[in-house]
């Protein structure tokens, strides 16, 4: 006769238990035991159980878990978090699952070792002052240094780059920018001044406008390069330059919202979870290690669609965002979303005072090096990933998928590597932790003052200069309606919850192995540290950027 000691934990979620029958059977190398139900009376089946067999089951494979009926009673879901089966031998081996089971439902639980299957089965802190940053905002809106300023650490830090030398189109000629000017200088000075010493901000475009951005005395030129536009100076009117700032920053909104933020985080999310869940058995050390990052993010994608894609949403409307994203995806590459790669192609590594760059890059080497340990344990040479079915399957759905099979783009149809298999999965975790914290935490601090940046402008950019006053602002900015509704959905993504999970946690114990536990903790450990650091940071700055201090940052794309 043979003991195997069954221990069975419901999750602490609300309504995890149930009053159906549960009943499990065990499998090994060596024969599978009897179905036995955990017998435990009440409406937590959580307990210690007992389960005998003639013989010893050999080296187990699965744990089968069924629930049935109770009398009449409706259906309720039990959330099963894991089974710890203590062999008669003494050997405790884990069965995680972290999922609810329905009525009817048979499921598998696989041991917690982290193992390969190359054939399938059949069978919150925040700091006080960040709390007044709407109001700076508000106060400090029209003016031009800090409207540059957003640029680079503001909602959307992904839209800026380097121009070394004028477009050969751009309408602005020297005399018009020759106020503006240190004495001496001219606007192709400038230019190489910026180029060289990453001294102002430098170039933002889209298909819709063009502007050159630059910060010289705290002065701001730009420019609309439509046939019938004027080209707007920091000395025209102050309603006329108000409204020129407004329409650059409403593209830039929308690309924020539409590409950087929704395509290029929550919808590139969505594409590596699914594939994730389409090839990745539960026993999978990488399906361990990326499941945690992706909790929540097919419902809240799911659920907000409707909202985000409705139709005054922006000044482009349903069918002008899906078409920006069409566009933009078709331009997406592998290593625009890798952020050292970036931000050297952008030529912004000598920006002063770039937080996002700064603190990004840092965190991007805190998850590589974490991800190249737990890669590396599980995957000893190169030839481990070329014979991993699962792996291969996961990333040729991505491809497929995702990124259309765009071999232009960049992306890695199969695995060849380790090496490429860390790159990988680093920029899978940053996106969905770093990269959306970046784009989404700050949305109610800058969005809050309408004038300062809107989604939605209700009248078409000025083609005259003179024309404009305070009324015209008005009329141009969305009505008040409008404006509540989109101030409660930015508040809502930007709020902190309190069951908010921070970057770096894996609560539920899907590892059995030693050495990947102490993994997690020493990348837990690094970014502890790095908080600090970033705290201690902010306190010298007039406007700290705490978007990407780790405790900030949610695990998962979970708003």
């Amino acid at each position: 006769m043979a003991e195997y000691k069954l221990e069975v934990t419901t999750g602490e979620r609300f309504l995890s238990g149930t009053n159906d029958h549960v009943y499990v059977t065990i499998f090994g190398t060596g024969g599978q035991s009897e179905r036995t139900e955990l017998d435990n009376f009440g409406f937590d089946h959580t307990g210690t159980y007992t389960l005998s067999t003639n013989l010893s089951l050999g080296k187990l494979l699965l744990i089968k878990v069924e629930k049935s009926r109770f009398c009449y009673l409706p259906e309720d879901e039990w959330y099963l978090s894991k089974i710890v089966v203590t062999t008669p031998e003494g050997e405790a081996i884990l069965f995680p699952y972290y999922r609810w089971i329905s009525r009817g439902e048979l499921v598998e639980l696989r041991g917690g070792k982290g193992l390969f299957q190359i054939y399938r089965y059949t069978y919150i802190i925040l700091y006080i002052i960040f709390a007044i940053l709407p109001e700076y905002v508000s106060e400090h809106w029209k003016e031009d240094d800090f409207y540059g300023f957003q640029f680079l650490n503001g909602l959307n830090p992904k839209v800026i780059k380097r121009c070394s030398e004028l477009p050969p189109n751009f309408p602005v000629t020297e005399e018009m920018v020759k106020p503006f000017l240190e004495e001496g200088s001219s606007l192709q000075e400038e230019v190489k001044i910026i180029s060289a010493l990453g001294d102002g901000f430098v170039c933002l475009s889209s298909q819709y406008n063009f502007a050159l951005i630059y910060l010289c005395n705290s002065v701001l030129c730009l420019s609309f390069p439509y046939r019938k536009n004027p080209i707007f100076l920091p000395s025209d009117s102050e309603t006329d330059w108000l409204l020129a700032k407004m329409f650059i920053k409403n593209v830039d909104s929308m690309d924020h919202e539409a590409v950087q933020h929704l395509m290029k985080t929550h919808f590139l999310a969505e594409v590596y979870t699914v594939a994730a869940l389409r090839s990745f058995s539960g026993i999978h050390p990488l399906y361990k290690l990326l499941i945690p990052h992706f909790q929540y993010t097919l419902f809240i994608n799911t659920d907000g669609r409707p909202t985000l894609f409705g139709p005054d949403g922006s000044s482009l409307g349903y069918d002008g965002l899906t078409e920006l994203m069409r566009r933009a995806l078709s331009e997406t590459t592998y290593s625009s979303l890798c952020l050292p790669e970036d931000i050297t192609a952008r030529g912004l590594e000598s920006i002063p005072n770039f937080y996002y760059r700064d603190d990004g890059l840092k965190l991007w080497d805190i998850i590589n090096s974490f991800v190249k340990a737990v890669v590396e344990y599980y995957y000893p040479s190169d030839s481990e990933v070329r014979k991993d079915n699962e792996l291969q399957e996961w990333i040729s759905e991505i491809f497929t998928h995702g990124f259309l099979g765009n071999k232009a783009s960049g992306f890695p149809e199969s695995f060849h590597t380790v090496e490429e298999v860390i790159k990988f999965i680093t920029m899978v975790i940053f996106t969905v932790t770093v990269q959306h914290a970046a784009v989404n935490n700050g949305q109610f601090d800058y969005y809050s003052c309408v004038p300062n940046i809107s989604l939605l402008l209700r009248k078409p950019p000025p083609t005259t200069k003179g024309q404009s006053s305070m009324e015209t602002i008005l009329e141009t900015l969305p009505n008040v309606g409008e404006t509540v509704n989109f101030e409660a959905m930015v508040c809502l993504l930007s709020e902190t919850y309190s069951d908010m999970v921070p970057m770096g946690s894996y609560p539920d114990e899907r590892f059995q192995e030693p050495a990947p536990k102490q993994m997690i903790k020493e990348f837990q450990a690094e970014l502890s540290n790095f908080s600090e650091a970033i705290a201690t940071r902010n306190l010298l700055l007039k406007i700290p950027y705490s978007y990407l201090d780790p405790a900030h940052i949610e695990n998962s794309i979970a708003i």
